[in-house]
């Protein structure tokens, strides 16, 4: 991050930075119980006292996992945030509103805000970042996008002069779970899925998971850093793991492929236009995300300078999350003392590339009636719509004959056009996933 001066008065003489948290569930209580653990060895190492003075909550009788100082507690989270006696503010209460507003606010007010809110920052990030600049204060969110996992201070600073090319990575622990039991153990995806639910990786309504939006607000946000581009949560195209199957995997696996979800951002250097997406891939074994298990999350950052980089870790829980906020308030808090704040820079309007004219190469599995002339007729429908077939099999025989394609490098809309027609052919009975392979 760049650093500006800022007009505004350090906190009090005794060095104590003041926080008020919005939020104290799982990782606002490990939040707290960090800066309760932590605070001296930061004060010994930063010359900055952390304290923990208001929390706002909306159910005041909950129990919590940590004890909180009796006045800590309030329901009142604008009040929380113009309080002349809470320095910076700690946003964990999800969602776009009143997050939003209450962020808008802290900022306005000369109030550092550190948020580990993902559908905020990809749905209004860059107003947000434009509010923390105008007003002289941090807008800190390492914890928005991979929980632990120290990406953003990356691409905000480590790489903030390198071309990137493309980021790619397991940004759903949840999926990434159910994908590693379905690899691994041969199980269907609603087994997988039960259990995943089970061990809380998934909650009651697993939509936001399986069916790619969180990943998607995560990519938006690595989309908009990496390349200094205005990348919403509408940009980015979202295709599920729900239609997986153990065939699929089955095939991926004896093609020496393992299925991930994954989030990809690229920017093509010419056009300069970005290609946001969300959706299963064949990854090779042989790449560093196909041995990433569970519900660990893995990133991919691709640079003309820097070449390939992997960062790996815990990408979700209360604690993992929590760690990276904590490390955000320490920087947040550091520059407050010093009057000086960082800056995310500007957000050019590139032009986004619509998935139809993004290229991958491709496989397609069929069930088929087994007679003569069915491989030429399936055949003739890719050549018609010029995807070339790079290697295909036949499984089985009879009425459970299946061929399997993997095409050649393909441009999507004609791709999804081949599979249009397909379905039309008599001789095909039914078409199986359309898996992209990841090179």
């Amino acid at each position: 991050m760049d650093d500006a001066t800022s007009s505004h008065p350090a906190p009090d003489a005794a060095g104590t930075v003041r926080i008020g948290v919005l939020g104290c569930g799982n990782v606002g209580a490990a939040f707290v119980q960090l800066v309760m653990q932590q605070a001296d060895t930061v004060e010994q190492r930063t010359g900055v006292r952390l304290e923990v003075t208001r929390v706002a909550v909306r159910n005041m009788a909950r129990d919590r996992d940590v004890e909180l100082p009796d006045g800590v507690l309030t329901r009142d989270a604008r009040g929380l945030v113009a309080d002349p006696d809470v320095d910076l503010v700690v946003e964990v209460i999800g969602g776009i509103e009143p997050a939003r507003e209450l962020t808008v606010a802290a900022l306005t007010a000369g109030k550092p805000v550190v948020t580990a809110n993902k559908e905020l920052l990809a749905n209004v990030g860059t107003e947000l970042f434009a509010t923390a600049d105008a007003h002289a204060v941090d807008l800190l969110f390492e914890a928005a996008v991979a929980g632990g996992i120290p990406l953003i201070r990356a691409l905000r600073e480590s790489l903030r002069g390198e071309p990137v090319r493309r980021v790619m990575g397991i940004v759903n622990g949840t999926t990434n779970y159910i994908l590693t039991k379905m690899t691994e153990e041969g199980a269907d995806y609603g087994d997988a899925l039960a259990e995943a639910q089970r061990l809380g990786y998934a909650e009651r309504d697993p939509t936001a998971d399986v069916e790619g939006y969180d990943a998607g607000a995560k990519t938006a946000i690595m989309a908009s850093i990496a390349f200094g581009a205005k990348v919403v949560a509408g940009d980015v195209y979202h295709e599920g793991i729900s239609g997986i199957t153990a065939g699929d995997i089955a095939v991926a696996q004896r093609l020496g492929y393992v299925v991930k979800l994954l989030g990809i951002a690229e920017q093509d250097p010419e056009t300069l236009e970005v290609a946001v997406r969300v959706h299963p891939a064949m990854v090779p074994l042989h790449h560093p995300l196909a041995s990433v298990r569970e519900s660990y999350n893995a990133v991919f950052v691709e640079g003309d300078a820097v070449g390939s980089l992997m960062f790996y870790g815990r990408g979700a829980g209360g604690m993992p999350t929590a760690s990276a906020v904590f490390g955000d308030v320490i920087d947040a808090a550091i520059n407050l003392r010093k009057g000086t704040h960082g800056t995310a820079g500007s957000f050019a309007q590139l032009p986004i590339r619509p998935i139809d004219e993004t290229s991958a190469e491709y496989l397609l599995g069929l069930e088929v009636a087994d007679r003569p002339g069915v491989l030429h007729a399936v055949t003739g429908v890719f050549a018609r719509h010029d995807v070339s077939i790079r290697a295909a099999e036949q499984e089985g025989i009879g009425p459970d004959a299946r061929l399997v394609f993997i095409t050649h490098e393909a441009r999507e809309a004609d791709v999804q056009a081949t599979v249009r027609e397909l379905r039309d052919l008599d001789v095909v009975r039914r078409i199986g996933g359309l898996l992209r392979v990841i090179t």
